[in-house]
């Protein structure tokens, strides 16, 4: 393990805020994992962990504890069957599933982050989420002192959030395993956003490798898929997630989906642009990309308060306008 003391959690967020690091240790392998949290977790020192820091608001104020930056490589196949490390980029993974044949993640390109993160946020998009694949996830109980794998069941999935989301200070996940398709067609494409740019009717396949070019098509032009020189890349993504209500309770004009149960799904992109925080909308070194009004972005400077006080006005807007109670996406790590 290597330990620094010279971090600044700005440099190790896609927002590039927060303070600087007491500790930051970098670890290569699930041992080095374990062990650093084993260690932070003895001397009794407030543990931070971060993958590729790309869904995280970190705190202005810095981290006065141990910051674990985990770096695990390494992916393991059989047949369909992919074991994951925690640390591989996730758009490696689903570039070389692309490449291998292996259908069930194409549509999830270009999202940044690692793959130990995926099942924590249920990461989804274009009409797929991790959810969908997951078989197993190892992880390291805190609580238990010990590893152990749970099941899909006990990851409690639900939309953009999962049981390991709900209890942070639990689990550590160290692999996760998918159970993905050999072939080369993907799985039927079920986003009319993705069905259009492909050419095909909902609930028909294409190729992976179209699949996968036209949502990193779809994701730059929303400024979503992480570029230096890009400026409305540097963000976390989707800022909101799209609220889900009872169907009675939709709002004129905002486009919904269902959602099963007499519920629906709200266009938070809609509602936002609609109250009043349309695509490029500023507050000094804050405000909504130039390309899509759902993510927000930073510029060199910026802080965390700033971030999240832009973020409480929007959705104190969509609130004060729409009845509509907008929940944040990325995690707004607390000192």
């Amino acid at each position: 393990m290597q330990v620094r003391r010279d971090a600044r959690l700005a440099d190790l967020t896609t927002l590039g805020v927060g303070g600087p690091v007491d500790r930051l240790v970098e670890v290569t392998d699930n041992a080095e994992l374990v062990a650093a949290v084993r260690e932070a977790d003895e001397a009794g020192r407030p543990l931070l962990l971060l993958g590729g820091g790309s869904n995280v608001v970190a705190p202005d104020e810095g981290w006065a504890g141990d910051v674990v930056a985990v770096r695990s490589r390494g992916v393991a196949r059989s047949g369909g069957m992919l074991t994951v490390q925690a640390g591989e980029p996730w758009d490696d993974v689903v570039a070389a599933t692309v490449e291998q044949g292996l259908a069930g993640i194409e549509a999830l390109s270009g999202i940044p982050g690692s793959t130990g993160a995926t099942p924590v946020q249920n990461v989804g998009a274009y009409g797929q989420e991790v959810a969908q694949t997951i078989t197993a996830v190892r992880v390291y109980d805190r609580a238990e002192k010990a590893e152990r794998t749970l099941a899909p069941v006990e990851c409690g999935f639900a939309y953009r959030d999962s049981r390991l989301k709900r209890d942070p200070s639990r689990f550590v996940v160290l692999t996760v395993t998918f159970a993905l398709h050999p072939g080369e067609e993907s799985r039927p494409v079920s986003y009319a956003e993705l069905a259009r740019r492909l050419g095909v009717e909902i609930g028909a396949t294409a190729p992976l490798a179209a699949v996968r070019a036209a949502v990193l098509d779809l994701r730059r032009g929303k400024g979503m898929v992480l570029d230096p020189a890009d400026p409305d890349s540097r963000s976390a993504g989707s800022f909101f997630t799209n609220p889900i209500v009872p169907a009675e309770h939709t709002v004129e004009g905002c486009p919904s989906w269902p959602a099963g149960d007499g519920l629906v799904k709200l266009s938070a992109a809609w509602l936002v642009q609609s109250a009043g925080f349309g695509r490029g909308t500023r507050e000094g070194k804050v405000g909504t990309s130039s390309r899509h009004s759902l993510a927000l972005t930073t510029e060199p400077g910026a802080t965390a308060a700033d971030l999240l006080g832009y973020a409480d006005r929007i959705a104190a807007a969509v609130r004060e306008r729409f009845g509509v109670t907008l929940e944040r996406e990325p995690t707004a790590v607390r000192p």
